[in-house]
C-alpha cells in the first residue's frame, strides 16, 4: 500500500512519513502521516486525502469500508523507517517490541544509534540493542 500511496503525496510536495492500518471491520482506519518543513494545516490533509481517497477508489486495495485519515505525524511522531530513526538520534522515544526483550515488551528511553538492521536505546543508564524487525511501534516522546 505504501508503493502505491507514497508517490502521490511526495508528488503534492509533501513528505510521506508513514501509514497505519487498523483492521476492524466497518470500523477499519487507513492513517496516512505526512510533512512538511512548513508544518501541515488542515487544508493540507484535506488535499492530500482527496487525492488518495480517489486513488484507492480506483485501485480497490482495501477490501470493504474503511475510513481514511492524513494527519500531521504530531509531537509524538511515529517512527517508521531506521531513516526516521538516524534522524531522530539523541531523542528520547517509546517503542513497542513483537518479542520480549530483558522481559520488557515496552521501552522508553534515549535513542543512542543506528545501523543497517538495529538500534541502540538506552534505557536506566544501560544501552539495549533492538533488531530494528522487532520494533512494531516507535513514537518520539514530546519534549514538553
Amino acid at each position: 500500500m505504501q508503493a502505491l500511496i507514497e508517490p502521490t503525496v511526495v508528488a503534492l510536495d509533501y513528505e510521506f512519513v508513514g501509514i497505519e492500518y487498523l483492521s476492524q471491520g466497518k470500523h477499519s482506519l487507513l492513517r496516512v502521516y505526512i510533512d512538511s518543513e512548513d508544518g501541515i494545516t488542515l487544508d493540507d490533509c484535506s488535499k492530500v486525502s482527496h487525492q488518495i481517497s480517489g486513488l484507492l477508489d480506483v485501485e480497490d486495495v482495501i477490501p470493504g469500508q474503511f475510513n481514511l485519515e492524513v494527519s500531521s505525524p504530531g509531537l509524538d511522531r511515529p517512527l517508521f523507517t531506521l531513516e526516521h530513526f538516524q534522524r531522530f538520534i539523541g531523542s528520547e522515544i517509546k517503542i513497542s517490541l513483537s518479542m520480549p526483550v530483558e522481559n520488557r515488551r515496552k521501552l522508553t528511553g534515549r535513542l543512542c544509534g543506528v545501523d543497517e538492521k538495529e538500534i541502540v536505546l538506552n534505557v536506566d543508564n544501560a544501552d539495549i540493542h533492538l533488531h530494528f524487525d522487532d520494533i512494531e511501534k516507535a513514537n518520539l516522546v514530546p519534549d514538553i
